[in-house]
């Protein structure tokens, strides 16, 4: 049985990076389109610009949604201005995007993210949605990106909200891992999970239990305390390797699943899929200590824990038959599972995880 991990070339993280950026991003070519948020751009694109020194930049604005006409956008932006690097600079699906460009056009990409909520920025992976927001498929990239460059510094700054969905986001990283490894599933990486990425998704989750309560408190005072530090890198680097090569599982099938319900498109990918893994720990049957710990974590960071706090209020078995038929879909993670899983197990699931998660259980990380 071939087991395998993959990894960016080189991640880089600490508070002042982007003024580093220039350093790390030169080798990798002169010519770069920088593909960034707009308020990204606004909130640091000057100290970007003066990490750049050296690099010719042309600025790109992202449109929002990492869909294929936008992929197609940004091409041609790139292709007009003779780039030889893409650099993404923003949220997920900004970055996301910038990975999609840089694959289709053959040149290295940079991934810097402007606020820490999923884990999006090490993988070799682009999550498409359609232009509205609909989750259409996964674009799977022959190789990781070559930097991936945190300034923590930046990510203080932005609302904690962020911080906390990029916990959400990592928190399904061990369970996922642990269900694929279990089925002996072939991960992202192209094989099944090493005991490097069991261990990485492990140390993810212990790390958010010890230190994300300590870190969203510094993040609302826009500071940058060791806690920070950690859980940037958990949310960042560990969950995307770990995801990656430990594999995926029902969490972000089911996630996927919640985009076929429009309220739900105003809630962050990390804030869905913290649910979603509460639903695959119903569904799995696991301990019920370990379930109120998960949903006292939850609780205690600000993470959605009924499908009330996802915009769903009062939602018919239907609604939920539409979440459930997308999350099994034929090529969906939730086959990863080391049981067969049907719509059916999946609706369950999910109103016995919304029943259990209305119950406040205390602060289990204060």
């Amino acid at each position: 049985m071939i087991k395998a991990l993959i990894s960016p070339g080189r991640y880089v993280q600490g508070s002042g990076a982007l003024k580093e950026a220039g350093r790390f991003i030169a080798p990798l070519g002169n010519k770069a389109l920088v593909l960034t948020s707009k308020t990204a751009w606004r909130t640091a694109g000057q100290t970007l610009e003066q990490g750049l020194r050296g690099i010719r930049i042309t600025v790109e604005q992202f449109g929002g949604e990492c869909s294929k006409p936008e992929i197609e956008r940004v091409k041609r932006a790139a292709q007009e201005a003779g780039a030889n690097v893409i650099i993404g600079f923003g949220g997920g699906k900004a970055l996301d995007t910038a990975k999609a460009v840089a694959f289709y056009l053959n040149v290295p990409v940079a991934i810097l993210p402007s606020i820490a909520t999923t884990d999006a920025p090490c993988s070799a992976l682009s999550v498409i949605y359609t232009p509205d927001g609909t989750f259409e498929e996964y674009l799977v990239l022959p190789q990781n990106p070559d930097l991936v460059l945190m300034d923590t510094q930046l990510v203080a700054q932005a609302p904690a909200r962020f911080l906390v969905a990029g916990m959400g986001d990592a928190l399904a990283t061990k369970f996922e891992a642990e269900a694929s490894n279990a089925s002996h599933k072939e991960a992202l990486s192209g094989g099944t999970p090493t005991l490097s990425a069991l261990a990485l998704a492990d140390l993810c989750y212990t790390t958010l239990i010890d230190h994300g309560y300590t870190a969203k408190l510094a993040v609302e005072k826009h500071a940058v305390s060791p806690a920070v530090e950690k859980v940037v890198e958990a949310s960042t680097l560990l969950s995307g390797l770990g995801f990656e090569s430990g594999g995926l599982a029902a969490a972000h099938a089911i996630h996927n699943g919640f985009t076929a319900l429009e309220p739900t498109h105003h809630y962050y990918h990390g804030e869905k899929v913290a649910f979603s893994t509460l639903v695959q720990l119903v569904m799995e049957g696991k301990p019920t200590e370990l379930i109120y710990e998960v949903i006292e974590f939850c609780q205690v960071v600000g993470l959605p824990t009924s499908l009330a706090q996802l915009g769903l209020d009062n939602p018919t078995r239907g609604d939920l038959m539409k979440v459930a038929q997308v999350a099994t879909a034929p090529n969906e993670t939730i086959h990863n599972e080391p049981f067969p899983v049907t719509p059916e197990l999946v609706v369950d699931a999910i109103l016995a995880a919304d029943a259990l998660g209305q119950v406040s259980t205390g602060h289990c990380c204060e």
